[in-house]
């Protein structure tokens, strides 16, 4: 117990160690003014506000999981599995709010906690983190190895567990135990809980236990996959007739959570797909933070520990389902090529662009914004990565509101307030500044938002995608924030309801819409 201690106030050390790196604040510009009629969309209040209202009522059952019907292309994926709303699972039950509006502020905590987590990774991946976003991980009381060795670099993880908003059934071992996990785009290091538990949280299914899968492998000190850890050391190296011991990991997030354990590999059974055998997955023996049930993560980021890079992936995509609704979709992986889109196709097409110093996220070419049909002025440096990698635009699963660099925030808000000056303004609601009184309204039209890639590509937004309730009473708000941060996040409410596929072979991200 006492050496499993050391390395961890070791591994704890090494976080104090890292430094502050903020970026400078960008002008403020305006948009462009329009001399024509701005486009425009509708927003059914009374649609919105029903699956709002019913999100906080519903009660899933222990049996509730609902599927959807799975098309030919498909179902001939490699992989695929059931996506789900967070709010509509079993163990969501015991979590319930009272009433919508605290269901809002508690999802806009989760994500600001999980905002921070990613700024904090890509800012120590470019030469500092911010000392106020990163805390000390907690007394482990797991790790009980005779010595503490090859300590590697110190890591802030892309996430915080208690921002994943979408979950599924993920079986684990031989034979497969079914367990809910975290999906997360901005992670690669999967793991679950596992016996014995030093400290485990609280979780839906019963905690998995290794002795009982005949799949179960611990991972050596000098296996490739130990190696790729950010931060690793060996259990009885000396001890051991190879000199090289087995491998434990630990994973920080940025609000303190934490998982620490064995690194071993297993067989992942994703839905109906064949099992997907030797699996680098973290075996967590000590965990803490605000997990939610869930027996651990599922990592979907571009590293090479991620489950994407371990099988083989050459393409895969998801789409998220409204969080108000019951209703699931898939995440989809294949080891074969990625189709070319047909010409009857919806897709909007954007380049894929990587950051040799986070390989974790998925970076994107974003040329511009436009609201109403009109560009706003804003210069593409805005959305750029820098030489140093800072900077830049990712499509992320786990962040709710997407985040925009102060000045491209303010272009924005002010063009869609000048084109909502008929709406009745109320005050603002947490991280929103412009927000409306819908209450007495059927529908409404607002003006168009709609992202711009290379190429003269655009994805125009739904309107429930950017005006969303925030209480039971009508209180509609625009789902976007400011940021100081370099970085830019396209977040998930601007996602929903649009399938986002991933071409790794030709670095492509494509967006349809209602592809659900």
């Amino acid at each position: 117990m006492a050496e499993h201690r050391a390395i961890a106030h070791r591994l704890r050390f090494l976080l104090f160690l890292l430094a502050l790196s903020t970026g400078p604040a960008a002008c403020r510009h305006h948009p462009r003014r329009s001399t024509g009629s701005p486009e425009t969309a509708t927003l059914d209040v009374s649609a919105s506000l029903a699956r709002a209202l019913h999100a906080v009522s519903f009660v899933p059952s222990a049996g509730f999981f609902p599927t959807r019907n799975l098309s030919a292309a498909t179902a001939e994926a490699a992989v695929f599995l059931p996506l789900h709303s967070r709010d509509f699972l079993p163990f969501s039950n015991g979590q319930r709010h009272p009433d919508y509006k605290e269901l809002t502020l508690a999802r806009l905590r989760r994500d600001a906690s999980r905002v921070r987590a990613v700024n904090a990774r890509a800012a120590f991946a470019v030469g500092g983190v911010a000392a106020a976003d990163l805390k000390p991980v907690a007394e482990e009381k797991f790790l009980q190895s005779t010595a503490a060795e090859a300590i590697e670099g110190p890591i802030v993880s892309g996430t915080s567990l208690g921002s994943g908003e979408y979950f599924s059934r993920v079986g684990v071992g031989s034979p497969a135990r079914p367990l809910y996990m975290v999906l997360d785009t901005g992670s690669d290091v999967s793991w679950i809980q596992c016996v014995p538990c030093a400290d485990c949280y609280q979780q839906s299914d019963p905690v998995y236990d290794p002795s009982a899968s005949t799949s179960f492998a611990p991972l050596s000190c000098g296996s490739s996959q130990c190696r790729a850890l950010d931060i690793s050391a060996c259990r009885n190296s000396s001890s051991s007739p190879t000199g090289d011991g087995s491998c434990l990991y630990q994973v920080n997030y940025g609000d303190g959570s934490y998982t620490v354990g064995d690194f071993i590999t297993e067989t992942l059974t994703l839905g109906g797909s064949d099992p997907v055998s030797g699996v680098a997955v973290g075996c967590g023996h000590d965990n803490e933070g605000l997990f939610v049930g869930a027996a651990g993560l599922l990592a979907l980021g571009g590293g090479p520990l991620s489950f994407p890079s371990q099988m083989s992936a050459r393409s895969f995509s998801y789409c998220l389902v409204d969080r108000d609704s019951p209703a699931s979709s898939t995440l989809d992986l294949s080891t074969a090529a990625a189709a070319a889109p047909s010409n009857g196709s919806t897709a909007v097409t954007a380049p894929l662009l990587r950051n040799r110093r986070v390989e974790t996220f998925y970076y994107i070419g974003l040329s511009g914004i436009s609201v109403g049909g009109q560009m706003l002025s804003i210069p593409p440096s805005t959305f750029a990565m820098d030489g140093r990698g800072a900077g830049g635009v990712i499509v992320d699963s786990g962040t709710a509101v997407t985040r925009l660099q102060s000045s491209a925030y303010q272009a924005l808000r002010d063009a869609f307030r000048a084109g909502t000056s008929s709406l009745p303004p109320t005050s603002g609601f947490s991280l929103f500044d412009t927000c409306y009184d819908l209450s007495s309204r059927t529908t409404v039209q607002v003006p168009t938002v709609s992202f711009h890639f290379p190429g003269g590509r655009n994805l125009r937004l739904p309107a429930k995608n950017y005006l969303i309730p925030v209480d039971g009473a009508g209180t509609y708000c625009l789902a976007f924030a400011p940021t100081t941060a370099p970085l830019s996040i396209i977040g998930n409410v601007q996602q929903q309801g649009t399938r986002v596929s991933f071409d790794l072979d030709n670095s492509l991200v494509g967006f349809t819409p209602n592809s659900c």
